[in-house]
């Protein structure tokens, strides 16, 4: 026997963007049963998709309600349905219902220790690299937010003699390359230029080293290449090295998120309904706060955060879990309007990037949830708080991205300006934000 459920004038396709009239056509009411001669696969592609969401909302509701005999019934009914290489919602749903069975196992510290015990978690820095690689390919995302960046250092940076960018993620070498290049057009010439790359592995520093000397030497342009090996959680602003004379701007991709869990979460007693410490206020934000104070006391000319816009640090399961939901399928129909299903370059990126994410922002609580995603209102609001002023992204910047887009041929995506910012779309779906600050004295 399979489920199913009773939906009415459903027309959009699942499969097809954009997926909120998928999302708009959902129902909470609980899905029934439909006689074996109606199987899932015969149902239409939109059909199938509102009914996986309506199973995994139910799976998840049994899940925060500790009711795990009726959650273990839906895992193995999703277990059936779900499939890595499917559809776009078949995809995403394997992820969520594998990340749902995770947060069962972790109420059970013993068992889910016992069941890891003999995994070793690889920490295989080549192939980190290339899914990144891999993701930078794929989808528009980091184009745009390395060319609003540089778009705002050169703006900022006009005329100054003495420059030194500091980049809290150093894993790509093309948006500094970029710089390099545009640095070396200026009229005035190009400054002495000074790159701090911060990055927990030694080798993707030293490529970058590599790849930017080389650069500069070719145009010969002053430049030092200054690494530190180091997590931002460790991270001492010492290391940063900042001269006086230097004019400082600061580049954050998709790193300020993992400050948000808080500094008194912790991993014992892991509740299967939510985590109360999520929401906190913006002023007893901790960590966020001491991070950005610190980064404020070091007086950059400009400072460009790039982050997901999406609502992933609820309180609760239930939140998390409608939002994600929403965000990852989104992001999931984007590669399904490009890349093959078959091809495993897009599984590798929706398994060892997005599937991870959703593990954590699903099946974790505590200082082990680090993928608390945020809005752009949010951030404004924190960053604003710690002294920083907007700078809004020039018409010139804006005009740029969205030229990117239309010469990639990147169809269904678009860029709206909020408040100065710039918010990757995908239709209607805001992903990504891009936005600009410098310090108020």
């Amino acid at each position: 026997m399979v489920a199913t459920f009773q939906e009415d004038n459903v027309t959009s396709s699942v499969a097809s963007s954009p997926l909120q009239q998928v999302f708009s056509t959902m129902s909470l009411t609980r899905p029934t049963l439909l006689a074996s001669s109606s199987p899932f696969q015969d149902l239409k592609p939109e059909e199938r998709g509102l009914f996986l969401i309506h199973l995994l909302l139910t799976c998840a509701n049994q899940v925060a309600s500790g009711s795990l005999q009726n959650a273990n019934a839906a895992l193995e009914q999703l277990s059936h349905l779900v499939s890595p290489d499917g559809d776009t919602m078949q995809r995403v749903a394997a992820y969520f219902t594998e990340a749902l069975a995770n947060r069962i196992l972790k109420s059970w510290p013993g068992l889910y220790k016992a069941l890891n015990a003999t995994q070793t978690r690889t920490n295989n820095v080549s192939e980190e690299i290339h899914v990144r690689r891999l993701f930078f390919d794929m989808f528009p995302i980091l184009k745009v937010s390395y060319l609003l960046t540089n778009r705002a250092i050169l703006e900022a940076m006009e005329g100054e003699k003495m420059v030194h960018v500091i980049d809290l993620d150093a894993s790509e070498p093309a948006q500094w390359l970029a710089l390099i290049q545009a640095f070396n057009s200026r009229p005035e010439g190009p400054p002495h230029l000074r790159i701090t790359g911060v990055h927990h592995h030694k080798e993707v520093l030293d490529q970058m080293a590599h790849r930017l000397i080389e650069e500069a030497e070719k145009l010969d342009i002053p430049f030092q290449f200054n690494p530190v090996v180091s997590s931002l959680d460790c991270l001492n602003v010492e290391q940063l090295r900042v001269k006086t004379g230097e004019a400082l701007a600061v580049s954050s991709v998709l790193q300020l998120h993992n400050f948000l869990a808080s500094d008194m979460s912790n991993n014992n007693g892991h509740s299967l309904s939510g985590d109360s410490a999520s929401s906190l206020p913006l002023s007893n934000s901790g960590r966020i706060d001491r991070f950005l104070n610190a980064i404020w006391g070091l007086s950059p000319k400009i400072m460009v955060v790039t982050e997901q816009d999406s609502d992933h640090n609820g309180s609760t399961l239930m939140e998390r879990l409608l939002e994600s939901l929403y965000t990852y399928a989104a992001l999931f129909d984007c590669l399904e309007t490009k890349v093959p299903r078959t091809a495993q370059d897009r599984i590798k990126v929706e398994k060892m990037l997005f599937g991870e994410e959703i593990k954590n922002i699903i099946a974790c609580e505590g200082s082990e949830r680090r993928e608390r995603h945020e809005k752009l209102e949010k951030w404004s609001q924190r960053i604003d708080l710690a002294g920083f002023g907007n700078v809004p992204l020039s018409y010139y910047a804006m005009l740029q991205a969205r030229r990117l887009l239309q010469g990639y041929g990147f169809d269904g995506y678009r860029i709206k300006e909020e408040s100065g910012c710039a918010v990757i779309c995908w239709q209607d779906r805001p992903l990504y934000s891009i936005s600009g600050w410098r310090c108020r004295k």
